[in-house]
């Protein structure tokens, strides 16, 4: 009997008509054709119409032209996609649902899900919208939330890929998302070890050399995976999300577990990978144990 081979699933993209969402789109289909893989652009509508009274756009009404949006949304986000990648085959729906949920579901049967830091429901204030939070804190599969530049600039295309290593079961994940993209872009990748000297390291120090063995012994396995990988492991006696955010400037994607071994058990997303998305320069990728096969 003849096996036919399945194709990879799309890579899903949340899209809103709002310019970091289609930065992410652009970002989504250069990371398609390292892939081999589709696209799958996708907005989300709620359910509920607004209750304010005089607002002449209520009910049923009120939803059909938020679909309407929806769907330019997607179609324009598609033109662009197919722009960018030209072949790729690219799909869209507009989804019932509130964004959060309905983005965590499409995880579940998607290689990566890949979104703006902010849409258009987020104040200019704000670093990183709630949506980008909330799902690089519960899907199913590793999320990349696409920023620029500090100043608003473009979107970093060149430079290495970085990536945090701490031993955790998370960092071993980032580590292997970490080489296929380094290895996928032909770049190098920047390992970083960063711990926070405490009053009680003070005082029982661990021997010297002891981090860097470490580090080294959790990048050996993934060198001989990915030879093709020039890897750069820097140690640093820093917190690690400043660590990261220093290596960060000059790189093209900043990659992290989205947990690591100093985060509360009852903490979804850790402190590190939560200031990677509100302060680095560059996209951000965020990857579960589970979301990974080694």
């Amino acid at each position: 009997m003849v096996r036919v081979r399945s194709a990879p699933a799309p890579i899903v993209v949340g899209v809103d008509g709002s310019q970091p969402a289609l930065d992410a789109v652009r970002w989504a289909a250069c990371e398609s054709r390292y892939r081999h893989t589709g696209l799958r652009l996708v907005d989300a509508v709620g359910t509920m119409p607004p209750t304010r009274p005089g607002d002449p756009r209520v009910g049923v009404v009120y939803r059909e032209a938020l679909c309407e949006e929806a769907a330019d949304a997607v179609a324009a986000a598609a033109a662009i996609a197919r722009q960018v990648a030209p072949g790729t085959d690219v799909g869209t729906e507009v989804l019932t649902g509130e964004p959060v949920p309905s983005l965590v579901a499409e995880s579940g049967r998607a290689p990566l899900v890949v979104l703006g830091d902010r849409g258009v429901g987020g104040l200019t204030a704000l670093l990183v919208g709630s949506v980008a939070v909330a799902l690089a804190a519960h899907a199913q599969c590793p999320v990349v939330v696409v920023r620029g530049s500090a100043d608003g600039g473009p979107v970093p295309t060149e430079g290495p890929v970085v990536v945090g290593v701490d031993g955790s079961p998370e960092g071993a994940a980032a580590l292997a998302f970490a080489f296929e993209a380094a290895s996928a872009r032909r770049v190098p990748l920047i390992a970083v070890h960063a711990w926070h000297v405490t009053v009680a390291d003070r005082v029982t120090s661990p021997p010297e050399g002891f981090q860097e063995e470490n580090l080294a012994e959790w990048l050996d396995v993934w060198s001989a995976r990915f030879p093709d990988v020039a890897v750069h492991p820097v140690l640093a006696r820093d917190r690690p999300a400043h660590a990261l955010l220093e290596q960060a400037a000059g790189a093209q994607l900043v990659v992290v577990g989205s947990r690591g071994r100093g985060t509360f058990a009852g903490l979804v997303l850790g402190s590190v990978s939560q200031a990677l998305l509100h302060h680095a320069p560059c996209p951000v990728a965020v990857v579960r144990p589970s979301a990974v096969v080694a």
